[in-house]
């Protein structure tokens, strides 16, 4: 009898023992994600009037869970009204450059706990049907989030289309706006290469980007080719400037996102008026991606889709020369209206 009562409380402990290591686990989970944040922290309304709210940083970090489960549809108005969420028009948006890093500032972004993103590209202002449905249509394309966040949402073409900045200005003309450009011609060649891919995918035979990007006919450069065109940014900027002041543009570096994340997303970080909360640690080095992954804890990482970072095909050298020279002078207009100059050759 004595020895069975021995047993059995040795197999209690093991059980207590158990949750009491696991429920400690979970709190090391916690903490860790935790520890960088400050209980609450003011933020100044630069979206508008000073607010004199304070902003729940760490309550906001607890609920990220709960904002999944609606993101994917696991709620009921109920449950909205009861823990307050509403789905916000962006108080900014990622409006491009296409191949420039869009997708992965907007993940990155993400990793600040007073940032929502919308995961799809929405297309509202580029496109005269999704337009047409109307503000409210775009509205509720918004994930849920908390009134003290921020909703950001990105669509690339947004930055090429000439109806867009007219719109966006006719919805908030105090929007902040965010532009992600990478060197011209490399942006040119990563926009070649996606095309060059989903031809191959349907076993379509395509053009070399040298005889795209080069017309056979003058043997200059081709503006016709909408890979050269996106890239002359400056043309495009300045349609933008016809609604909005420069002021509410931030240029950021798509090559030195790549290579060195964190100082770009600081400056970001400074220019919605956010507490400085994305650091190093949520940022790590993926060897065999050859990226940068995300950590938003100890728990839960996560890397950009395998789509991303393909293999550029190999382009004649005098090619490339001809396309530097050709968009040398709209860089330098660019530096010059944006304030930022970038290391581009």
């Amino acid at each position: 009898m004595l020895f069975k009562q021995q047993a059995w409380l040795r197999q209690k402990l093991l059980v207590l023992g158990s949750l009491a290591v696991g429920s400690l686990l979970y709190l090391v989970a916690r903490v860790g994600s935790l520890d960088r944040l400050q209980p609450i922290c003011p933020i100044e309304g630069r979206f508008g009037a000073r607010s004199q709210a304070e902003f729940p940083l760490r309550a906001l970090q607890f609920k990220r869970g709960l904002l999944h489960e609606f993101r994917k549809g696991n709620t009921s108005k109920d449950q909205v009204r009861l823990h307050d969420l509403v789905q916000q028009l962006p108080k900014a948006i990622i409006i491009g450059v296409r191949k420039g890093g869009t997708r992965a500032l907007l993940e990155m972004l993400n990793l600040h706990p007073a940032v929502v993103k919308a995961s799809q590209e929405i297309h509202f202002f580029d496109n005269d049907e999704n337009y047409a449905k109307g503000i409210e249509w775009y509205r509720k394309k918004m994930p849920f989030s908390y009134p003290q966040q921020i909703t950001i949402e990105k669509s690339p073409a947004y930055f090429i289309t000439e109806e867009v900045p007219e719109r966006i200005y006719k919805m908030n003309s105090s929007i902040k706006l965010l532009i992600i450009v990478r060197e011209p011609t490399t942006r040119a060649i990563s926009d070649y290469t996606q095309v060059l891919e989903g031809k191959e995918r349907k076993n379509k035979t395509y053009y070399k980007f040298e005889k795209l990007a080069i017309d056979p006919n003058t043997c200059e450069v081709n503006t016709k080719y909408k890979a050269v065109r996106t890239s002359i940014y400056t043309k495009h900027l300045e349609r933008w400037l016809k609604y909005f002041p420069i002021e509410q543009f931030h240029v950021v570096d798509g090559d030195r996102l790549i290579t060195e994340p964190l100082p770009e997303l600081q400056l970001v970080e400074k220019f919605l008026n956010l507490p400085p909360r994305i650091s190093q640690y949520n940022l790590y080095f993926n060897a065999t991606r050859g990226f940068y992954c995300l950590r938003f804890n100890i728990i839960f990482n996560k890397c950009l889709a395998g789509s991303k970072g393909r293999i550029h095909p190999e382009v004649d050298p005098s090619v490339i020369t001809k396309l530097r020279k050709f968009f040398h002078p709209f860089n330098q207009k660019f530096y010059q209206i944006t304030g930022r100059t970038l290391n581009w050759p």
